[in-house]
């Protein structure tokens, strides 16, 4: 019986939770990474060389740096329910605005302000789905949220490159009218989420008694278990050893998945192709991130093990970025772009399964959200350097060469990451066996 309201108890919050969480996400990313589908039109009429472009565009991190952990600690006070609306309705529109940029400068600003507005969604969310989902579960819930990430670029790379053809309509630039179009939907969900969302367990009336008691007294023996074998506090979330490396692994991968992003529509566009083809065959690679991020994170859960997990993904990534680097301008660095993708978008699941192994209540809230701010400084450091590289060489390939690098410095990381799973009796935590 109690099986039954095990797995009835999670259907209904996969039901209630994944779905509106896929398409925030969605729609986060798309609104991150429209402005490089934008840069084929809008960095002549700006005045953006390759490293101004970078620079700029790069600037959202250091917004989202500076206001992460102040938003994921917020976000821990008052609730998801109200603080990521917010999230979504200001970024929503401060991501509109980009279409109103007149140069470098005032393009670089609103980048950085569209960073500080967007801050403590993605910690936000992993913080979130901690409250709701048993250890067992996370790497299928992690990689099921995130999987949103490849389909923001591949969906949106056709419907970007779309909405650039209507150069002209009204007097605006195609560039502008997508900013403009794709920053809509995400007000009107901020809306949505104030109405559906439910912050706690507790509350949950769409469970039943048994299924909520069920589920409320699992998460609570587990935060037990993780206290009892390792109580962090809130000062140590910043520098406990294990959440530096998990820092450092994640800047490594963001840094070559953000210097990749903003850059492959340019890269392609050098095989010839026109800014819709550009689109099209910009959706492969993230097609096969988005098959990969599912399958990696529910064999991690299958075989109840991160580490290892995380290692190959980013070993696969960094082999596909020198695949790229050495075929740059042929068809072959698409599927080299591929291989990289599945390995950087694989990492996803398996990762974000470390810090709830380390951290619970507000050390869980400040820690998810300084590893993801310092790891999306990557999100700066990896366009700026390809674009810097591009300027100086005429080439690609040097960036992403620089690129795998840095996705093996990440899988090197991974080498400190033993974290056993806290477990009682000698059982394993939640069913799952202790790696």
């Amino acid at each position: 019986m109690a099986g039954s309201v095990d797995q009835a108890t999670m259907r209904k919050i996969y039901w209630r939770l994944l779905p509106l969480a896929i398409l925030t996400y969605f729609l986060c990313y798309l609104d991150r990474i429209n402005v490089g589908f934008a840069a084929l039109t809008m960095n002549k009429e700006l005045g953006l060389d390759a490293a101004t472009y970078g620079m700029a565009a790069g600037a959202f991190f250091w917004g989202y740096f500076l206001f992460e952990v102040p938003s994921n600690i917020i976000l821990e006070k008052v609730g998801a329910r109200l603080w990521i609306a917010r999230i979504m309705i200001s970024w929503g529109i401060l991501s509109g605005a980009t279409a109103f940029a007149v140069g470098p400068w005032s393009f670089l600003t609103l980048r950085f302000l569209l960073g500080l507005a967007e801050a403590g969604l993605f910690p936000g969310m992993i913080l979130f789905f901690t409250y709701w989902f048993p250890d067992e579960h996370r790497g299928r819930i992690f990689a099921g949220f995130t999987v949103a990430l490849p389909l923001a670029v591949a969906a949106g790379a056709p419907l970007s490159t779309a909405l650039l053809g209507l150069n002209g309509l009204g007097g605006l630039a195609g560039w502008k009218w997508m900013f403009v179009a794709e920053a809509v939907p995400t007000v009107l969900v901020g809306i949505v989420f104030v109405f559906f969302v439910t912050d706690r367990p507790a509350q949950a009336h769409w469970l039943g008694d048994r299924e909520r008691t069920w589920l409320i007294t699992t998460l609570e023996e587990e935060r037990q278990m993780i206290e009892a074998s390792r109580k962090v506090g809130l000062w140590q979330s910043f520098w406990h050893p294990k959440v530096l490396i998990l820092t450092l692994n994640y800047f490594g991968i963001v840094t070559a998945s953000l210097g990749l992003l903003l850059f492959l529509p340019q890269m392609v566009k050098q095989l010839g192709f026109t800014n819709m083809q550009v689109g099209w065959v910009t959706m492969i690679p993230y097609i096969c991130g988005a098959i990969s991020m599912l399958v990696w994170g529910w064999i991690s859960d299958r075989m109840g093990e991160r580490r290892w997990n995380l290692f190959w993904a980013c070993v696969v990534a960094a082999i596909g970025l020198v695949i790229a680097g050495k075929t740059i301008g042929t068809v072959w660095a698409v599927v080299g772009m591929s291989i990289a993708t599945i390995g950087l978008y694989g990492s996803k699941g398996p990762f974000w399964t470390f810090p709830s192994m380390i951290l619970t209540g507000t050390a869980a809230a400040s820690g998810i959200a300084w590893i993801n701010s310092i790891g999306n400084l990557g999100g700066f450091f990896g366009p700026t350097a390809v674009g810097w590289v591009k300027t100086m060489t005429g080439s690609f390939a040097s960036g992403l060469y620089l690129l795998a690098g840095m996705a093996l410095v990440s899988a090197i990381s991974t080498f400190w990451l033993d974290i056993k799973r806290p477990a009682a009796s000698g059982e394993a935590l939640a069913g799952v066996p202790a790696e």
